[in-house]
């Protein structure tokens, strides 16, 4: 976990003393949209309030890339900065721990991958703060960034790359549009699930992932139906905080596996690719986990306490499709990927998803046969409708 969590309405007006503690000038990663909404000058006010400089780089745009990394580690270096504050969604909180790592270790981002070189110096102090409640990376030591080169998505998982400090504001999310808010929240309900079903989990990230799947089904439906709903945006930032909590020390499993592959050659953003792929994902483990589907499904229908373990794991597989399709989340035809092109695709994504070694923490491991036709299956899914959950 960071070293400090700071969460709750208002808790981005303290950016400028926690940059204050450890630094004389921030580097502020960030986007265009930030920017436009007015999140990134209120962030320079923050600090220059508590005698802090600060440089901006916005050019952060869906999934994070090496090129990004590269641009920034570069503007960071030329205006001396000693402090990164990541201020948007995991894109930019991605890309902000990368260059805190290089910063101090050096090198290409992609020989950390798989732990060919290790980040055994301390990172450049990092504060993170999301503004959309979804990825949890706020709160995980891993880091997810384009190979432009091969179009690989670097999955890199080491201490170092755990941000210092993490503010978790609601307030910042009210700006994100009802398709975000959906893809977001999947995003995080993936992240809850599957540190629940994943081989590495135990009773600490059990008890993080639970609470956060509360949280999101709960409120998931709320905060996309009424953005302004303060509450509902409150209780997802804080489940996608634990979620992140979660997963960053029990892994995750297939879903992650198999979406950053589309990511990477589809551009679908992260968030999207995780929500297209869960339901088929649970429909293929289901037989491999059904206590602990059973557990999810009786938090989705609470009135089907009494459910036998078959049938409320059923239950939880159904409640999600249903879910996706309440939240108008598309397939991956429906996304508008060239069917002829991604299954001329399907061998190289299945590989890549292997390699990232995610799959292999899945209560039931795929082949790559199976690899190629779950994802097969996944380009033409069809969400359930509600009918289908109940009884």
């Amino acid at each position: 976990m960071p070293q400090t969590i700071i969460y709750g309405r208002k808790s981005f007006e303290k950016v400028g003393a926690e940059a204050a503690l450890r630094g004389k000038k921030a580097l502020i990663i960030s986007d265009k949209v930030m920017s436009r909404l007015g999140c990134v000058n209120q962030c320079c006010q923050y600090l220059h309030d508590n005698g802090v400089a600060s440089a901006v780089y916005l050019g952060v745009d869906s999934e994070p890339t090496d090129q990004y990394v590269e641009e920034s580690l570069e503007l960071f270096e030329k205006e001396s900065c000693d402090l990164i504050i990541s201020l948007g969604g995991g894109s930019c909180i991605d890309t902000g721990k990368a260059i805190a790592v290089l910063a101090t270790n050096g090198g290409y981002i992609g020989e950390y991958m798989g732990g060919r070189k290790i980040a055994d110096k301390a990172a450049i102090p990092h504060i993170a703060i999301p503004t959309t409640a979804g990825t949890g990376s706020e709160a995980t030591d891993a880091t997810v960034i384009t190979n432009t080169d091969d179009d690989v998505k670097m999955m890199i998982k080491q201490p170092n790359f755990m941000p210092l400090v993490a503010i978790v504001d609601p307030l910042l999310t009210v700006s994100s549009p009802p398709h975000i808010t959906a893809a977001t929240g999947v995003d995080a309900l993936s992240h809850a699930v599957e540190a629940y079903l994943s081989k590495r989990s135990h009773p600490m990230t059990d008890t993080m992932a639970l609470s956060a799947i509360r949280l999101i089904v709960e409120n998931i439906e709320n905060a996309y139906d009424d953005g302004d709903n303060i509450d509902a945006r409150e209780k997802m930032s804080l489940g996608a905080l634990q979620a992140g909590i979660a997963f960053s020390n029990s892994s995750v499993c297939l879903v992650h596996g198999m979406s950053r592959p589309i990511g990477a050659l589809f551009h679908v953003p992260h968030g999207y690719s995780n929500a297209m792929l869960l339901p088929a994902v649970l429909e293929f483990s289901k037989e491999a986990c059904m206590e602990r589907l059973a557990d999810l499904g009786r938090i989705f229908k609470t009135e089907y306490k009494n459910l036998s373990i078959e049938r409320a794991a059923s239950v939880a597989v159904e409640s999600v499709k249903a879910l996706c399709q309440k939240l108008n989340i598309p397939n991956l035809e429906g996304w508008g990927i060239e069917e002829e092109k991604f299954n001329l695709s399907v061998s190289k994504m299945a590989r890549d998803a292997i390699d990232s070694g995610s799959p292999a923490n899945n209560p039931r491991v795929p082949t790559k046969q199976e690899l190629e036709e779950l994802y097969h299956t996944c380009y033409h899914y069809k969400f359930a409708t509600e009918d289908k959950v109940q009884g």
